[in-house]
């Protein structure tokens, strides 16, 4: 393996805002923040192809999609994903077809000689019980949470995948494992969704039914982090023009909070007043999660939307798209 180094902070290699780049996954959360983002910034060939147009899991249209566009830089934030009961009522088509979506892409790429690639994983991909703040040299030293395992094997796979490039053809491929995320665009299913949007629906609901009382999963008082997606977006811009490792890059705030003042916070933004109970014969998952984020913000990176006024973006964005 490569010694791994950072692009000294300041240090910056201006992608070419006119070639092309291939933002997989465009329409989800991630990959329309990145879409809004690359579009402000100048970027005038980006290629975004629905789920419909180009199935990822399609080996041979894949590699005749990238034959035909030909893009400069790809960003890899396609994925199947979900909340923990999705996770652990399903795991094999969270790991078969996260494998398939990975592996199809940075073939097809390795193949078209695309020099600028960034995979986006999860801070699933460490240990259940990993120290917090979780560094990035905790991957592959424990066991992972059981709920979420598939999910997370696929994406270890990916990181080895890119690092496999990186040693035997010298590709400054790069991958970041961002926290728990929200934000428009994310996915709002009653029962499939993470944890965030869960509970924006539910409370909307709620608040809409006059119902005199909300029943959340778990326990409660397991701790999360959440990163909103146009911060994560600025992140990987930042990734892309100035670092270069083998190593993954945390992309979080450094910041929890319990997910019974989650659920506080997000009632309050929502409007709802009535009663709040717990159903711990849910699953928990892990207990306590949250990223040491040391390596991005020596990099002149640092989150800057506020929880609470992120919650209310998404909400508004939520009752404009009538979900």
């Amino acid at each position: 393996m490569s010694v791994a180094h950072a692009v000294p902070t300041g240090t910056c290699r201006p992608l070419d805002r006119s070639a092309p780049v291939f933002v997989a996954g465009r329409n989800g959360l991630v990959g329309s923040a990145l879409w809004r983002l690359l579009t402000a910034e100048g970027f005038s060939s980006l290629l975004g192809p629905t789920s419909t147009e180009l199935d990822l899991r399609d080996r041979p249209a894949v590699f005749e999609w990238f034959t035909k566009h030909r893009p400069h830089v790809v960003i890899l934030a396609a994925a199947r994903v979900g909340g923990i009961n999705a996770n652990n009522t399903r795991p094999t088509d969270f790991i078969s077809d996260n494998l398939m979506i990975q592996v199809n892409v940075l073939d097809a790429a390795l193949r078209n000689g695309v020099q600028w690639l960034l995979f986006l994983g999860s801070s699933c991909i460490y240990p259940k019980y990993a120290e917090n703040p979780i560094r990035e040299e905790a991957l592959l030293t424990g066991k992972l949470e059981p709920t979420n395992e598939a999910y997370a094997v696929a994406k270890i796979a990916g990181i080895t995948q890119v690092r496999a490039v990186r040693r035997q053809h010298g590709l400054p491929w790069i991958c970041a494992m961002p926290t728990n995320l929200y934000g428009p665009g994310d996915n709002f299913h009653p029962v499939h969704s993470h944890v965030l949007p869960s509970l924006i629906r539910r409370f909307h609901q709620a608040r809409t039914e006059r119902s005199p009382k909300v029943v959340n999963w778990g326990s409660g008082e397991p701790r999360r982090e959440f990163l909103h997606s146009d911060d994560l977006a600025r992140a990987c811009l930042l990734l892309l023009e100035g670092y270069d490792s083998d190593s993954p890059v945390n992309v979080g705030t450094g910041e929890d909070l319990s997910i019974r003042e989650l659920s506080d916070l997000v009632a309050s933004v929502v409007g709802y007043e009535g009663a709040v109970e717990w159903d711990t014969s849910q699953p928990d998952g892990t207990y306590r999660k949250v990223l040491d984020i040391s390596r991005i913000t020596a990099l002149g990176w640092a989150p800057t939307i506020k929880l609470a006024d992120g919650i209310a973006d998404t909400y508004a964005w939520y009752e404009s798209a009538g979900l």
